[in-house]
């Protein structure tokens, strides 16, 4: 027996979307019943942007793949083994995936079974939220409450907590990414059980599924909020055990929603953790994290020219210009602003930040040719003359021409 919807979803640009209508088309013209499923619905019903469009369908993979290819639209079997084929009209992407059932559970990854059962599908659903379904006229189903959970913000497993992160324990993280985002008030206690007995397990998961859990969580609102709670369940320590200073955290959060700032995880993370160049590493090694995320992960803990926001205008730039990267002098100079010992007024903080474009400017206006063409003998010494007349010209607060750098290197020149 089909079970009654618990809702009704308003018509959404992207659900009557003319390549969403051709998706829905190709498969109803096969009698294959169709329905939007997980985050696209969630963050629907809450207002939220949609990013992704998924669609469950009793139908089966191949048999998808032969209604989409009728319909001319191309389909991509990207994981036609557990039951997902890709559909592209335009620039859209659909992921469409048969029903499923699990046979057998083991981390990442689970044997499944396909199946018809609407209910069954959802069971296997991590969270009480991201196991709404809905058809394309609206029709909500909502097997396991949560509509109530997100009314409530309160981020629920569906069925035992400690067999859904058994199952996989990087559902662990995704329960605190999701209170980031959609949780309010105290986490859920058989949940929060779950973790302190679950969170050894953490280790075992690969850098990658971290850091893209840890990411997700930190560009939430307040993500301080909830890191404070991982540390104090465990998680941190066997997951990131230095990456405790949520007040540093907090601080860097509440500058950007000052500044209207995006949100940065890998900067938030930097926040996280001490200043030492060692432990970022570490840090990045663990996370798997690109070779230029981790050389900024590492500047930010130890820069090799360090800011404060309390110095003149004059020391900023000779920093930014020895640093010759203005997204990274920015990373630094937000992360000073945290760790004034007071308030710092945002405008002298925006003051900072602008001085960034100054780098454009800056550009030492002579090099070796140019001290080859002054008859210095070729050599070690005319990187000693040209490095030497640079620290003047950065003295003099970049204020001579190439004339007057010249000058100077015909002085240091003759008095070699």
């Amino acid at each position: 027996m089909t079970a009654e919807p618990a809702a009704t979803l308003p018509p959404q640009p992207w659900m009557t979307a003319p390549e969403t209508r051709a998706v829905l088309d190709a498969l109803a013209a096969g009698r294959a019943d169709a329905r939007f499923v997980g985050g696209c619905v969630r963050d629907a019903w809450l207002g939220r942007p949609v990013k992704d469009i998924d669609i469950a369908t009793h139908a089966t993979p191949e048999r998808v793949m032969e209604l989409l290819a009728a319909a001319g639209v191309k389909a991509i079997p990207t994981g036609i083994t557990h039951g997902t084929v890709t559909a592209v009209v335009g620039t859209e992407h659909y992921e469409i995936t048969t029903l499923r059932r699990d046979v057998e559970s083991f981390g990442r990854h689970a044997r499944v079974a396909f199946t018809d059962d609407w209910r069954e599908d959802a069971a296997r659903r991590d969270l009480t939220m991201n196991a709404l379904s809905c058809t394309p006229d609206g029709r909500l189903f909502d097997p396991f409450g949560g509509l109530a959970d997100m009314a409530a913000g309160r981020v629920r497993f569906v069925g035992d907590p400690r067999q859904r992160i058994a199952e996989d324990v990087l559902r662990l993280l995704r329960f605190f990414r999701f209170h980031a985002h959609y949780g309010r008030g105290d986490p859920d206690s058989a949940a929060m059980a779950a973790v302190a007995e679950l969170a050894p397990r953490l280790p075992g998961l690969s850098g990658e599924r971290v850091q893209g859990e840890l990411f997700r969580l930190l560009t939430a609102p307040d993500p301080a909020a909830v890191w404070r709670l991982m540390d104090d369940a465990g998680v941190l320590a066997h997951l990131l055990p230095a990456a405790t200073d949520a007040e540093r955290l907090d601080r860097l959060a509440a500058l950007e929603r000052v500044l209207g700032d995006r949100p940065e995880s890998l900067l938030r993370l930097a926040a996280a953790l001490p200043k030492d160049r060692a432990t970022a590493l570490a840090v990045a090694e663990r996370l798997k994290l690109s070779n230029a995320d981790r050389d900024r992960l590492a500047a930010a803990a130890e820069p090799p020219h360090p800011l404060t926001i309390g110095v003149d205008s004059a020391v900023r730039r000779h920093a930014l210009y020895r640093l010759g990267d203005a997204g990274r002098y920015r990373d630094l100079i937000r992360l000073a602003a945290t760790d004034a010992p007071g308030p710092v007024p945002v405008a002298a903080v925006r003051a900072a930040l602008d001085d960034a474009a100054l780098l454009d400017g800056l550009r030492f206006p002579i090099a070796g040719r140019d001290l080859l063409a002054i008859g210095v003998p070729r050599g070690p010494r005319v990187g000693a003359i040209l490095a030497a007349v640079e620290n003047w010209w950065v003295a003099q607060d970049f204020g001579p021409d190439r004339e007057a750098c010249l000058a100077q290197a015909r002085r240091m020149g003759a008095e070699g």
